[in-house]
């Protein structure tokens, strides 16, 4: 009887061990001190080309750092290897985080969920809390028909008539259309809307101070009732040829706008609006079509996401904007797709993402 009690402890010992020791499949930051202490928010990456497995993480680190906010980020995940795959759009773990979750930043395009990951996502949309939408959220979803959550997919036109162009569109104000701008070859220039120069989103920031290589998004206008334009995006040409490096060769110093109808009108990059599912309650939204990690290099475009996370939590907006200074070394990739076998031979975990603070010399 001794022995098989021994043999017991022994197994349990093993067995935890093992289960503490398995690498995480998602990212928890922290909060420090700052006016989002005590609040959480969950960050979803999971796109193939804008690179939200890089932005995320920064984006986390910056508000749990700055500002106090406990941050979750999960990524789209190999459920056989458990490492992170931007290719595989069925399975995001860690979504459960959102039960208790003040705000949900989302940035994933296609993605094909099971319907207990789906349910997290529908339950928090029930409560009316507030929502960030960057770039490819706008087509977040492509959900085969017949399925419980199939009306979430891009364009959707089933017999959930509420639900008519899907996530996209009930949301956050709009589905995929189309590249308006030139892809990898003309650059987002953020221009102030007219009529949000007092918005306290755009606290700290001025006509180009928000910046991106990424191209501007075609949106259909007009946005829905109540919809306020917070940044339009001037389509701006690339001075000189095209590189190799992170940025194809633009410059936040590009200043030259694209003739034409790419700028007359100017779409909207970033926008307010409310959001109401049917069943659930009514909540804010903020959605900006910029979001690649290359976007977030420059400091505006980093304030505008961040003073927009203050506005959406009703917390005060310093006059000069939100701090937004890098927590580390931060090395974006260009956007791009990656091969079926890429994200395998990287061999990466979560924890790779979690931007490093620079050692002090």
């Amino acid at each position: 009887m001794k022995l098989l009690s021994k043999l017991l402890v022994v197994i349990f010992a093993t067995t935890t061990l093992s289960v503490s020791a398995a690498p995480k499949l998602w990212l928890d930051y922290k909060g420090k001190k700052g006016p989002g202490k005590g609040k959480s928010i969950v960050l979803i990456s999971g796109d193939e080309e804008y690179r939200s497995e890089e932005y995320m993480p920064l984006l986390a680190g910056i508000l749990s750092r700055h500002h106090g906010f406990n941050c979750r980020v999960v990524f789209a995940i190999d459920p056989k290897s458990g490492l992170v795959d931007p290719n595989n759009r069925s399975n995001i773990p860690g979504l459960e985080a959102l039960k208790e979750a003040d705000l949900m930043i989302i940035g994933t395009r296609f993605r094909d969920l099971p319907d207990d990951q789906m349910l997290h996502i529908d339950d928090y949309l029930k409560t009316g809390k507030p929502v960030i939408g960057m770039r490819t959220a706008t087509h977040a979803f492509n959900i085969g028909g017949g399925k419980t959550y199939s009306h979430y997919s891009n364009g959707y036109n089933g017999p959930k008539k509420e639900w008519k162009g899907g996530f996209g569109k009930l949301i956050l104000g709009d589905f995929w259309l189309n590249h308006h701008g030139g892809h990898k070859s003309e650059s987002t220039v953020g221009i102030i809307a007219p009529g949000a120069e007092k918005h306290p989103i755009n606290r700290g920031i001025k006509n180009g101070d928000v910046w991106g290589p990424t191209d501007v998004y075609g949106v259909r206008l007009p946005l829905a009732e109540g919809s306020q334009h917070i940044i339009l995006g001037q389509v701006t040409k690339r001075k000189g040829p095209r590189t190799n490096d992170p940025f194809f060769g633009m410059k936040p110093s590009d200043d030259e706008p694209v003739p034409g109808k790419k700028n007359d009108p100017m779409m909207p990059v970033t926008w307010t609006k409310s959001y109401q599912v049917p069943g659930g309650k009514k909540g804010r939204v903020l959605t900006t079509t910029m979001g690649s990690s290359t976007d977030l290099v420059a400091e505006g475009s980093r304030r505008m996401m961040v003073n927009g996370v203050y506005w959406l939590l009703d917390i005060k907006i310093p006059k000069n904007g939100t701090k937004v200074n890098l927590t580390g070394e931060f090395k974006p990739l260009q956007y791009s797709f990656r091969s079926k076998d890429y994200w395998p031979k990287q061999n990466k975990r979560p924890a790779a993402f979690r931007v490093k603070r620079q050692k002090k010399k």
